[in-house]
């Protein structure tokens, strides 16, 4: 195998840590350019499924592939990655979009470069594009809201509708500087929020989120660990409960109500708390500032769907892809 991934994977070492000795059959629900899927190789697991829904990223991937017997590639959505593998040693997923896909001006994903406005991480469905010259005004300023966090969402959501039609994510990212107080020193930049909620909403990917934490809990074995890698807050926030919850940490009911008969919990917290990069990473590795590691162990106890609304996922009424 090649020495080095084509880009660093985030929080590996202590992911790596908290789940040795690796062995058994893993799932990469986010092969990406497969920086984790070689550590857990490495690491000496006996098999690992490098699952994708771009295309791209298993086409890229082919030629060190062939090489690793271990190894075996599928194209598909981690929200159904039970239906790919069963009785699974561990799950690894690693949240939002791939340094790959920004990288990439054609895929439309960055701010940075100018590209098309596109955004779709399986190249296939509505894009970006479709979205913001096709949404009414009230529709874009709550997805911005909502899944981007800008509450500058109404002033961005007016002048996107006032300047269209836009097809570029160039002129998508001056829209939106116009509208907002110049950039200080240190300050993201001022499209940030707004690119995320649209990637998030083309994407789907907090429904995406939800349903893969249940399918991973459906395909893992008793013993098999659940690794998440997250960037921004609303992500930490639907992986926590949800471990929480299925580990039955939520804490119980009020001294003064009847108790009531608890579910055994399907997973143990190996961590209690959000595992975050040491200087050492970040400075190696900028992209790691906002990442935070959760790893739970799955039990013996049935698995169970959990009411997405109990992770504190963001819905946009009125809006489906």
């Amino acid at each position: 195998m090649p020495a080095a991934a084509p880009h660093i994977p985030v929080l590996i070492d202590p992911l790596i840590r908290a789940v040795s000795p690796v062995r058994g059959t893993w799932l990469d629900g986010t092969f990406g350019a497969g920086g984790y899927t070689r550590a857990l190789l490495d690491a000496g697991a006996d098999e690992v499924i490098g699952l994708d829904r771009d295309p791209l990223a298993l086409e890229l991937a082919k030629e060190w592939a062939a090489e690793e017997t271990r190894l075996r590639l599928v194209q598909g959505n981690f929200s159904r990655l039970d239906e790919h593998a069963e009785a699974l040693d561990g799950v690894v997923l690693d949240l939002g979009v791939s340094s790959m896909q920004l990288d990439r001006a054609e895929r439309g994903f960055s701010f940075q470069s100018d590209g098309p406005l596109d955004m779709r991480m399986s190249q296939e469905g509505p894009s970006a594009a479709e979205l913001v010259n096709e949404a009414d005004e009230g529709l874009l300023a709550d997805i911005l809201f909502q899944y981007g966090e800008e509450r500058a969402s109404r002033r961005i959501a007016r002048a996107i509708v006032r300047e269209r039609p836009i097809t570029t994510t160039g002129r998508l990212s001056e829209i939106v500087e116009g509208v907002l107080p110049r950039q200080k020193p240190g300050q993201s930049h001022p499209a940030t929020r707004s690119f995320q909620a649209l990637r998030i909403a083309v994407n789907n990917e907090y429904g995406e989120l939800a349903e893969g934490l249940m399918a991973a809990e459906r395909a893992l074995s008793p013993g098999g660990y659940l690794a998440v890698v997250t960037f921004h807050s609303v992500e930490d926030r639907m992986v926590k409960r949800f471990m929480q919850s299925r580990a039955g940490q939520t804490g119980g009911p009020s001294r003064h109500q009847p108790m009531q008969e608890t579910e055994p919990p399907a997973f143990t917290l190996v961590s209690r708390k959000a595992i975050g990069p040491d200087a050492e990473e970040t400075g190696r590795n900028p992209r790691a500032r906002s990442a935070r590691l959760r790893v739970a162990r799955r039990t013996e106890a049935p698995a169970k769907p959990i009411d997405p609304k109990t992770l504190g996922m963001p819905v946009v009424k009125g809006f489906k892809l």
